[in-house]
């Protein structure tokens, strides 16, 4: 998997005179040490450019906004920071004048009840309504900490700010990204129609790749080439056992993944979403599924059947844990319990999910058609077990948007004997989500992640994106 990347926020250090200044001095340096602590970076006006550092005059906010110009493309999202009550308008002009699109957390120190004398009082309670308001006068989209007020050693904000680095990896990784349609969309799955258009109002761009050319690509590249043969050798490293998989069968893999690998990186394509069924094993002689498992454990989601939305929702949530996620069917009711089901796919399913190292094997549902000699390729094991999110977003063609659902739910230890890559999750009301599903006419395709970043997933979306987004179990919180 890829390594976890440093996060940087521009932060704003809210101030007003008539308050005890000296906590903006004490609040800046709070928030610094909590930031270095988390392994995150700061941006922020200094002591030399502001007094103590924070934001106050429209003067402050100037320079506070060409600090944040200079880093813009660095800067993830922006922490404003309330150690006293804080002047609203100094803190949404610095922004505003920033021109900064990125997701902004409000946060406010908490006074203590022995020290409320003039010298020692915060009103930083407040002052975050005050905050708040001029935001949503100013349409600056803004995230909230879990408590109104938050101390900035705590455990709550540390949580907090967990949460809010998921969210903005999300918004910055879904900004100008490139989807690598490969293939056509097979004719006998309508469930995966979508809508480039809409995708492209929001700043998501489809580069699509008809199959002939991957496969002209692959018959011009010799059996020696570095690429292929570079890939081979990932390909036997990263599964368990490729005994019993024809050595030709092999090589075609390798192929396949070096080519894809090499257009995505000529056409900036951050994901993919590859055609299967059944041109791949007809026509080319394998199933694509181990190349796909490899990109996805990479952190390069991959989804079947060219589901678009689904390789968008599986990015979602890679951004947000900085984990490899998966696309799953909703496939099989797990007994009589119901509040658990199957989750199954044939499976190109990233090592990450398994419990073991998963074999090489064949794909035992298309080989009934197209001959077992035709689909070696598949990462055969069972999910392991550990607290999931779920994710699926889609177009919605009749009113223009995008909309989804997400949450939170588990992979279980529940015995389960069946073939593919599958696991038994448990979701509370799960029958509840059933219905939405069905309702509102969403696909089977589900994107999962052994993660819990569902709460993060739907404030991006919401909040930052300007989705649809229904939070199951939000209600029952």
């Amino acid at each position: 998997m890829a390594a976890q990347r440093q996060m940087t926020f521009g932060i704003i250090v809210g101030n007003r005179g008539f308050f005890p200044d000296h906590l903006a001095k004490s609040g800046r340096e709070e928030i610094l040490a909590v930031l270095e602590k988390a392994g995150g970076r700061a941006i922020v006006l200094g002591p030399e450019e502001s007094k103590y550092g924070a934001v106050e005059t429209y003067a402050e906010s100037q320079r506070c906004a060409e600090l944040f110009k200079k880093h813009a493309d660095a800067i993830d999202g922006i922490i404003v920071t309330l150690p006293n009550f804080g002047e609203e308008r100094g803190i949404v002009d610095a922004i505003r004048l920033s021109g900064l699109k990125v997701p902004v957390l409000v946060q406010a120190t908490p006074d203590r009840s022995g020290s409320m004398t003039i010298a020692e009082r915060r009103d930083s309670f407040c002052g975050k309504m005050s905050c708040c308001n001029n935001l949503m006068q100013y349409g600056i989209p803004y995230s909230l900490t879990t408590l109104h007020t938050e101390a900035l050693d705590s455990q709550e904000f540390k949580a907090d700010l967990a949460w809010f680095s998921q969210v903005c990896r999300i918004v910055k990784g879904l900004k100008n990204v490139k989807i690598g349609a490969i293939g056509a969309r097979p004719a006998a799955f309508n469930t995966v129609r979508y809508s480039e258009r809409i995708l492209e109002g929001y700043g998501i761009s489809v580069e699509p790749l008809d199959l002939s050319e991957i496969f002209g690509r692959i018959q011009r590249m010799a059996d020696n080439d570095d690429a292929a043969q570079k890939k081979l050798a990932e390909m036997k490293s990263y599964v368990a056992s490729t005994a019993g998989i024809p050595d030709a069968a092999l090589l075609k893999m390798a192929k396949l993944g070096a080519v894809i690998e090499t257009w995505m990186q000529q056409t900036h394509c951050t994901v993919s979403a590859v055609q299967c069924w059944t041109s791949m094993e007809e026509y080319f002689g394998v199933v694509p599924c181990t190349v796909m498992s490899m990109m996805s454990n990479n952190l390069l989601p991959s989804a079947c059947e060219v589901d678009v939305p689904g390789v968008l929702s599986m990015y979602m949530m890679s951004l947000a844990s900085q984990t490899p996620s998966a696309l799953l069917d909703w496939n099989n009711n797990y007994g009589n319990d119901p509040n658990k089901c199957v989750c199954f796919h044939c499976s190109n399913l990233p090592k990450h999910f398994f419990a073991e190292t998963p074999r090489m094997d064949y794909q035992e549902i298309i080989a009934g058609t197209v001959g077992k000699l035709n689909t070696f390729g598949t990462c055969v094991g069972r999910v392991k077990s550990g607290a999931m999110t779920y994710a699926r977003f889609s177009t919605d063609d009749r009113r223009g948007i995008i909309r989804g659902y997400t949450g939170a739910g588990r992979f279980t230890d529940d015995p389960l004997e069946t073939f593919g890559g599958a696991g038994v999750a448990e979701i509370p009301h799960l029958q509840k989500l059933l219905r939405l599903i069905c309702r509102e006419g969403f696909e089977h395709h589900v994107a999962a992640s052994f993660s819990d970043v569902s709460k993060a997933v739907h404030e991006a979306a919401v909040r930052y994106l300007g989705w649809e987004s229904y939070l199951h179990g939000a209600e029952e919180e």
